[in-house]
């Protein structure tokens, strides 16, 4: 089918290229949106192009922390760089949030005093185009960055979702306000831009504090590490302790596996290099740490001298 094939090839693209993309497409839409405001005197098309701004801005900050999360780990980061690219969502959020006041600040002083509209039309068709541009992006940014796990990739692509849901409110107030000649309804357009961009900012902050914070795997993840383990539990073998947590692409699951004394060592250690092998497999991107017990030893991790 022509739009899966178009779906791989947008997996296929790496993070990296596409934030050259947005950069040289925050640009181009910045342009555009600037002429048009020029044009029509429109705060609400102002408020469109200062987002475009932050848009250029956030894609060149998400750049620099992908080629920082794809270093490899080195004595003073022993773990890699991936953490990187929750930086860059914080960022995001925090310009997406000064980008808000700004255009609240422009489109109160306008509401105060309404100025009437000039070539409406063609205005609105520069807005309409750039956002067709961000829409194409945004959705070819979130098909590779489901594949490649980006949070820098994801956060830029959503911002320009959130551009073009924005770009189509201000075009419909625009428009509003023209058709009437009720010219308050070009700054509450502003306005209402400000607040939609302001929570999603607010968003973007919190998800990269909860990054930063090693959250642990997403429920489906958890399950399908769950469904891996269960095909090796027998009454000979047993598994407990297990925790994850995300850091940028990677993923990292810590469990006990159980077994009997009796074992040698090199059998154990056959059937644990088994189940990372299954669950490395079960889920891209995992790295397992997994420690070997006997079957009537417990490690016990909860007890309130291990907390101090």
């Amino acid at each position: 089918m022509p739009g899966m094939s178009v779906a791989i090839a947008a997996q296929r693209i790496p993070p990296r290229v596409l934030l050259l993309w947005s950069v040289a497409v925050a640009a181009l839409t910045i342009l555009l949106k600037t002429l048009a405001w020029w044009l029509t005197d429109s705060v609400g098309l102002l408020s469109d192009a200062m987002e475009s701004l932050v848009n250029l801005a956030s894609a060149a900050f998400a750049l620099l922390m992908v080629a920082i999360a794809q270093r490899p780990a080195d004595a003073e980061h022993p773990y890699g760089h991936h953490k990187a690219e929750y930086f860059s969502a914080g960022f995001e959020g925090l310009a997406i949030m000064v980008a808000a006041a700004g255009i609240l600040w422009a489109a109160i002083l306008r509401l105060l005093e309404p100025q009437p509209l000039q070539q409406v039309g063609i205005g609105l068709g520069l807005s309409v185009l750039s956002s067709a541009i961000n829409g194409a992006l945004a959705w070819t940014m979130l098909q590779s960055a489901r594949q490649h796990r980006s949070m820098a990739l994801e956060a830029d692509a959503r911002h320009l979702i959130t551009d073009v849901w924005t770009s189509a409110g201000v075009v419909v107030g625009v428009a509003l306000a023209a058709a009437t000649d009720l010219l308050w309804l070009d700054p509450v357009v502003a306005i209402g831009v400000a607040l939609n961009i302001l929570r999603e900012g607010v968003h973007l902050v919190w998800r990269s504090s909860q990054g930063l914070m090693d959250k642990a795997l997403e429920p489906e993840v958890l399950a399908e590490v769950d469904r891996t383990l269960a095909q090796f539990r027998h009454r000979a073998i047993r598994f407990d302790h297990v925790s994850s947590r995300r850091s940028g692409s990677r993923r990292f699951v810590d469990l006990h596996m159980h077994m009997p004394a009796h074992w040698t060592l090199g059998r154990a250690a056959a059937v644990r290099a088994s189940v990372e092998q299954a669950l490395m497999s079960a889920v891209p991107g995992l790295r397992c740490t997994i420690q070997l017990l006997p079957m009537d030893v417990e490690a016990h991790f909860d007890d309130e001298e291990d907390l101090i």
